[in-house]
């Protein structure tokens, strides 16, 4: 074991042993619950000021073994942090999430997804083992030989049934460069239906297919973006600065190409979160010109939205103005890719939102993960939509229609932003006698948050 292998672990030791004296140290039977200065959810919650958890030693990287292809890591990791470790090796992990400061454990205890999901799954699946912080108290290590039913209902627990502590996942091999075809589709009807043939195939006019997912700007224009690893050395697009990812995609009938380094192209949506960063006018070209490079990432964009909620900006802008409040849409759905046309030309027609991510899912693991249950042999697609609306005549209107359509569809939403489902309605969809189970015996004394709490209600 190399020197700086053996400090880290020592570190981590050190990190561990922090964070259960920071447990201990809370008053019997006080709510448990971290102490992060970060979040990638998007729904309100309540404030409280009971102290936190002490996560400070737990946000690096412990290891890579590039021969077993795996890397373990701290939960409160970032994706940005652990490819800093594992490109220089020729390695990433199997799906790498959107934004740079998703954590490991983040994305495994509340999902997580990206263009590799056709093939890999999600980030959960590719975990071998992991160290999970109990509501009672303890370290355990859950895996599918230990602790299964803990290792099996974490993920989509949101951290109500412990947290991940350290994750030793899969690694998989990548090239320094991506080639992409931007395919332009006329109907959502045919854009499916291709992408129904990619995943089956995992190809593209004879060409392999490593990287899948689309965007839909209305009802006749819509993208494949289809990637292919490379590792022939030549000119690359670079979007971190003036140019914009997502507005190179669009084109006229005659196809567009493209190539972005395994780096760029990993995080092609960070740097204008997806294209939301027009919100804050980071894509107007004077503003552009004088934003520091390095500010142009979601990092910054989420510092602004925790502002804009905190103070209430937008609504008092709309209000000077004379229109009513707006209600937020931040959501991400998965339904069966047969339904998925029916939904996206729903969405269309009843909520005025694009752009529209789409992004395909087939799961890797035949056994069930019991809280987000998808079938196993079905291939879903995964709808982001990330805006606002005016508001209806009731709270969450539009969310609620969202929700009741995606439910018609045997589909799910993602349970990171605002949700109004029953209790009874939520059970029944986010697997509600596996996770009661596994909460009495892994939280006994109820420390932690209850799913349906923390979910719907907002705690």
């Amino acid at each position: 074991m190399s020197a700086p292998a053996t400090d880290a672990r020592t570190a981590h030791a050190a990190g561990v042993r922090r964070l259960l004296e920071s447990y201990w140290a809370l008053p019997p039977g006080a709510q448990v619950r971290l102490a992060k200065r970060t979040s990638n959810l998007f729904r309100s919650r309540s404030e409280t000021a009971a102290p936190g958890l002490d996560t400070s030693g737990l946000t690096g990287v412990i290891g890579v073994d590039p021969e077993g292809r795996t890397a373990d890591v701290a939960g409160m990791c970032t994706y940005e942090d652990l490819l800093a470790a594992t490109l220089p090796q020729g390695l990433a992990p199997l799906v790498v999430p959107q934004l740079r400061t998703i954590t490991l454990g983040g994305a495994v205890t509340g999902l997580g997804i990206e263009s590799t999901s056709f093939r890999s799954g999600l980030p959960h699946e590719s975990v071998l083992e992991m160290d999970i912080l109990t509501g009672a108290g303890e370290v355990i290590t859950a895996s599918p030989s230990e602790h299964a039913d803990l290792y099996r209902t974490f993920p989509n627990s949101y951290g109500t049934l412990g947290y991940a502590v350290r994750l030793r996942i899969e690694l998989e091999t990548v090239q320094p460069f991506v080639t992409l075809r931007h395919v332009r589709f006329h109907t959502i009807a045919d854009l499916m239906a291709a992408m129904d043939r990619i995943v089956a195939s995992r190809c593209l006019d004879d060409v392999a297919v490593d990287y899948l997912d689309g965007v839909v700007f209305g009802a006749d224009e819509s993208y494949l973006c289809v990637g292919t690893k490379s590792s022939v050395p030549g000119a690359v697009s670079d979007y971190t600065g003036r140019q914009i990812y997502y507005r190179s995609i669009r084109h006229d009938d005659a196809g567009k190409a493209d190539r972005l380094t395994i780096h760029d192209y990993l995080w092609r949506w960070d740097t204008d979160w997806f294209w939301c960063s027009a919100a804050f006018g980071a894509q107007h070209p004077l503003v552009r010109r004088v934003w520091p490079r390095r500010y142009l990432r979601s990092a910054t964009y989420s510092r602004l939205m925790g502002l804009e909620r905190r103070f209430d900006i937008g609504d008092r802008l709309e209000k000077l103005h004379g229109r009513p409040a707006r209600e937020r849409v931040i959501q991400d759905i998965e339904v069966p890719i047969a339904r998925c046309a029916d939904f996206v030309e729903w969405f269309l027609g009843n909520v005025p939102i694009t752009p529209i991510w789409l992004c395909p899912l087939r799961l890797r693991d035949h056994e069930a993960w019991p809280l987000y249950p998808l079938h196993p042999a079905a291939t879903y697609v995964n709808v982001g939509f990330w805006s606002t609306v005016p508001v209806g005549a009731t709270q969450g209107e539009t969310n609620r229609l969202i929700e009741q359509k995606v439910r018609e569809l045997d589909g799910h939403k993602s349970l990171y932003s605002d949700a109004f489902y029953s209790r009874e309605d939520f059970d029944s969809l986010y697997g509600g006698a596996d996770y009661r189970a596994a909460k009495r015996r892994y939280d006994p004394d109820a420390r932690l948050l209850d799913l349906y709490q923390k979910a719907v209600q907002r705690r």
